[in-house]
């Protein structure tokens, strides 16, 4: 299961890596289209949350990725501590995203699939 864990993890903080490059660097560009925000000053007031938010995914990714890490090469408690938090806040988000729109669920399933898949596969290596 560590190994679940950590592939699990790591896929889910490449996945919010991408979303922070969306959102945060090229939100006027690719941002903008894969969010489906087309209205230029819709973007104006758009562009600062999701600049924020980008870093918030960011910082979810880091986490992971560390405790992904961690898991795999170092304390497997504190590894899998990390990836709990890191992938249960990243799957908790997925779950608003789904209840918010039957629209977003496939988004909802990129960002909580990999994350749902760390949190159950971390909490049996505590076992």
């Amino acid at each position: 299961m560590t190994a679940l864990a950590t592939i699990a993890a790591l896929v889910a903080a490449a996945i919010h890596t991408y979303i922070f490059v969306l959102e945060s660097v090229t939100f006027e560009s690719a941002g903008r289209r894969v969010f489906g925000v087309r209205d230029d000053a819709e973007a104006r007031i758009a562009r600062r949350w999701a600049f924020n938010q980008g870093w918030y995914n960011l910082f979810l990714a880091v986490g992971a990725a560390v405790g992904a890490l961690v898991l795999a090469f170092g304390d497997g408690h504190v590894g899998a501590a990390l990836v709990l938090f890191a992938c249960g806040s990243m799957a908790g988000a997925a779950s608003v995203l789904a209840a918010t729109d039957r629209a977003l669920l496939r988004p909802a399933a990129i960002q909580g699939g990999p994350s749902a898949v760390a949190v159950v596969a971390a909490a049996i290596t505590l076992i």
